[in-house]
């Protein structure tokens, strides 16, 4: 029967190898996907996909929302979010502006 000492060692030679056995076997698989990708004209979309850190449907793209208040005198409108423009901004009583 082996020792601890002698199976600690095993299991770091072994270590090794499937290092040494994965990296040849990593050049041989990214060699083959780039001749693939080049002979198809792929693109990183193509391939991939979409990726979770690079999704927009996440994010919210500027999606423009209904106008809430109007300005009488000049027609302008707003959505009630984000800073309010110069006519509605000093107003106490937003309701006489609100979009009906």
């Amino acid at each position: 029967m082996a020792t601890y000492r002698e199976l600690k060692a095993q299991i770091a030679n072994l270590e090794k190898e499937a290092a040494v056995a994965r990296a040849s076997e990593i050049a041989e698989v990214l060699a083959d996907v780039r001749a693939k990708v080049a002979e198809y004209g792929l693109t990183e979309h193509e391939v991939f996909g979409k990726l979770p850190g690079r999704e927009e449907s996440k994010r919210r793209q500027h999606q423009s929302l209904p106008p809430k208040y109007r300005d009488p005198v000049s027609g302008s409108t707003w959505s009630g979010r984000g800073r309010a423009p110069a006519w509605i901004a000093n107003v106490k009583r937003r309701e006489k502006f609100l979009i009906r």
